[in-house]
């Protein structure tokens, strides 16, 4: 087992903070790991891994071990594709995206993309659940809404435009709201990524711009998209959602936009990854694919929703 792969197996391990949990993830004996950590370790003439009974923390050489490592394997991956021929994209690419994202928009494009760059592999993550990008070794994420604050990387990928819409069912049972002050008779359908999270009400933008939300009573609260939206269309209520996620629907007059001139705030949508002095090409590639097909679906998105 060379230096490079023991370095790779050591900024598993650390970012992680478990031996057992790396060797599951990679697949690997929890002995070999181990025994190439401690290779390492003899090797650099210091402790990097304090192990403890619930975790494994980095040593203060083991911080400024992991931070040359990052950058050298860096390095060494954007070297050995110096001399590769132009386009030439391959290896394995773990990726993170909201479900509607991948089912409505990333997936019925792979075709071509994988075509172009048919060694490159995908492993395609497609849940509403907030992932650890570091701990559960994704290359980058696809995040839509508020950002925390965190040390990953932010790249911008456009804005979902929010509309308002119920079910044709729910409309005629209930009346269709004119004004905001309508709503005091009406049912939301709150969407939350995490359960009893998120402060429930219908969002808007005022006149000046600022953002505002309107309590109104809430019978459901769900967590996942395709949740949500199936809520809608079961007349349990008013949903905020991107404009292109439903407008199939509205198209064929099941659900119905309403109060148009009071729209939640757009959704950004960014991708996030890992700090790296040189990305991988492939996941450059892969985010730059990616937001050239944002711009057209949100661009299309744009005109549709124009007068």
């Amino acid at each position: 087992m060379d230096q490079l792969n023991e370095m790779r197996l050591f900024m598993r391990v650390a970012e992680l903070e478990s031996f057992s949990r790396c060797a599951e993830q990679l697949g690997i004996p929890k002995a070999t790991l181990s025994a190439a950590i401690r290779r390492l370790e003899e090797r650099m003439g210091t402790r990097l891994l304090q192990r403890t009974t619930r975790r494994v923390q980095l040593t203060t050489d083991g911080q400024l071990c992991y931070g040359r490592c990052r950058d050298l394997l860096a390095d060494m991956e954007e070297f050995g594709g110096l001399f590769r021929q132009e386009g030439k994209i391959s290896g394995q690419l773990r990726v993170d995206m909201p479900s509607r994202m991948a089912r409505h928009l990333v997936i019925p494009a792979l075709p071509a993309l994988l075509a172009t760059h048919p060694d490159l592999q995908l492993m395609l993550s497609s849940t509403d659940r907030r992932v650890d990008l570091v701990r559960e070794g994704f290359d980058c994420v696809v995040r839509v809404g508020a950002l925390e604050s965190s040390s990953l990387v932010a790249r911008p990928l456009g804005q979902y435009r929010q509309i308002n819409c119920a079910s044709a069912g729910y409309l005629a049972a209930h009346g269709v709201p004119q004004r905001l002050a309508d709503l005091s008779g009406h049912c939301l359908v709150h969407y939350g990524s995490g359960l009893g999270r998120g402060e429930p009400g219908f969002e808007y933008l005022r006149e000046d711009g600022s953002p505002a939300i309107m309590p109104m009573r809430v019978a459901l609260t769900v967590n996942d998209s395709e949740s949500y939206l199936a809520a809608a269309r079961a007349g349990l209520g008013i949903i905020q959602m991107p404009r292109v996620g439903v407008e199939p629907l509205l198209a064929s007059g099941e659900l119905v936009s309403i109060l148009p001139q009071w729209q939640a705030p757009p959704l950004p949508i960014h991708a996030l990854y890992a700090h790296r002095r040189q990305l991988a090409p492939r996941v450059q590639l892969f985010i730059h694919w990616l937001a050239e097909l944002l711009e057209g679906a949100l661009a299309w998105e744009s005109d549709t929703a124009a007068p």
